[in-house]
């Protein structure tokens, strides 16, 4: 039955109760303001302390130089695996031979490829020996046809100048024959008037007559002679011009043949280069029958095996670790980290397989933590979206452990600005970046003259 009377009156009996009698004592009350205030001047404290922020990350172990990463060897060529020399974990030095090869393609079968190839290559070169005096055979004949043309321009220009000298020799003794024909004529006329007046006889005019008709006669006959001359100057004028065109047809002709046998020499020449390009090639391509260590280290890895396996040009074949390499850690951090980061900043690492403590606000209190400093920073994001880090060992700090290997994980702290916890705690609360800040350089203020 409920008790909901209020003339019911239910008195609780405190001796019966003890929590309730320490409850309702009021002397607990300083007690508790003390530990309150013990404990925020506590937290106050530690929101004061010193922080070291940071950015923390995963990577994995590599190298600096890219010579001293894991490498594979590749075929060259195409062939066909014959014999290996070497098994997982072998130590080769430079140059020990990997694995044996032999060749697959129909055009390398001949074993005696390169010594037929140089007899090609000798018998082109006499070919262009041939050449080459044939050349020099052409250079004396047109040497030979120029002077040759020179002493036979050089007649008929003779000849031209004779029938010149010989057309005024003719000419003036055409005009004097003239001159006697006229002469004779006059007489004969004056003779016949004489005849007509009695001085003269019947006879004298015919002996006139007859002088005239000689005198006429040798005009005749230097006119002829003049037109003759004048003929023969002519056919030397011709002699001229045609000298110099035969001989000019026949340099000319030769200029051409010497042409194109500098043509020929020339193609001879080239082919001649080609086969000694194709001969070192099959040199070359003899070499690469086998496959050497590019470097000391020791083989990890067969990726081809099998005796009698066909292979591609440029497939691997073995993966080699070379045996003497500087170690570095490689790390990715987000595009909002980025600007904060810069060349020479201090980093603290923990490998796998080393135990560790890590304080990340407090890098001198951690254990089994080793130093390092950014050595390269990508400008360009990887494909994860992240940007990459190289960090190579801080000189100033315990050197990193001998029993390293490349590809180990490595957990890595980026030592940034050192502030409050309290301000770290907000930072963080309100999704702010970590704050960045450069080094001051100091610049020599100039003094400024006394006047």
């Amino acid at each position: 039955m409920l008790n909901i009377s209020p003339n019911n009156k239910n008195e609780i009996d405190e001796n019966q109760f003890v929590a309730y009698q320490k409850v309702n004592q009021e002397v607990s009350a300083p007690k508790l303001r003390r530990a309150l205030y013990i404990i925020g001047g506590l937290v106050l404290l530690i929101m004061l302390l010193p922080w070291t922020q940071n950015i923390r990350s995963n990577g994995k172990i590599t190298t600096l130089r890219p010579e001293q990463r894991p490498q594979t060897i590749n075929s060259i060529i195409a062939g066909r695996i014959e014999t290996w020399f070497v098994k997982d974990g072998d130590f080769v030095n430079k140059g020990d031979t990997i694995v044996v090869i032999s060749e697959v393609k129909d055009g390398y079968f001949d074993p005696q490829l390169i010594n037929r190839t140089q007899q090609q290559i000798k018998n082109k070169e006499l070919s262009v020996v041939s050449y080459e005096q044939k050349v020099s055979a052409l250079d004396q004949r047109i040497d030979a046809l120029i002077e040759t043309s020179q002493l036979k321009l050089q007649q008929a220009k003779i000849k031209y100048r004779q029938a010149r000298l010989k057309i005024t020799a003719d000419s003036i003794e055409f005009q004097a024959a003239e001159t006697n024909y006229d002469i004779a004529k006059d007489q004969l006329t004056r003779f016949e008037k004489l005849l007509n007046q009695g001085l003269k006889s019947q006879t004298e005019v015919e002996t006139r007559r007859m002088a005239m008709q000689r005198a006429q006669a040798s005009m005749i006959s230097a006119q002829q002679k003049l037109l003759q001359s004048r003929n023969d100057l002519i056919d030397a004028k011709v002699e001229v011009r045609s000298t110099e065109a035969k001989y000019r047809d026949e340099i000319a002709k030769a200029e051409s043949e010497k042409m194109s046998a500098m043509t020929n020499m020339y193609d001879a020449e080239v082919d001649v280069t080609k086969l000694q390009s194709q001969a070192a090639g099959y040199s070359i391509r003899n070499g690469n029958y086998l496959i050497l260590a590019p470097q000391d280290g020791y083989v990890t890895k067969i990726l081809s095996s099998g005796i009698g396996e066909t292979i591609k040009a440029g497939q691997e074949l073995a993966t080699i670790m070379p045996l003497n390499y500087d170690l570095a850690v490689e790390m990715y951090i987000r595009p909002m980290d980025y600007p904060l980061v810069r060349k020479g900043q201090p980093v603290r690492m923990q490998f796998d397989g080393w135990p560790a403590i890590i304080f990340s606000g407090w890098p001198n209190n951690s254990f089994g933590t080793f130093g390092g400093t950014v050595f390269a920073i990508d400008n360009f994001s990887s494909e994860n979206g992240m940007f990459r880090i190289l960090i190579a060992p801080d000189k100033k700090d315990h050197p990193w452990p001998k029993a390293l290997r490349v590809g180990g994980g490595v957990n890595a702290m980026l030592l940034l600005k050192d502030v409050a916890i309290g301000y770290e705690l907000w930072r963080n609360i309100n999704g702010f970046p970590p704050d960045f800040y450069t080094e001051k350089t100091s610049k020599d203020s100039k003094s400024t003259p006394k006047k």
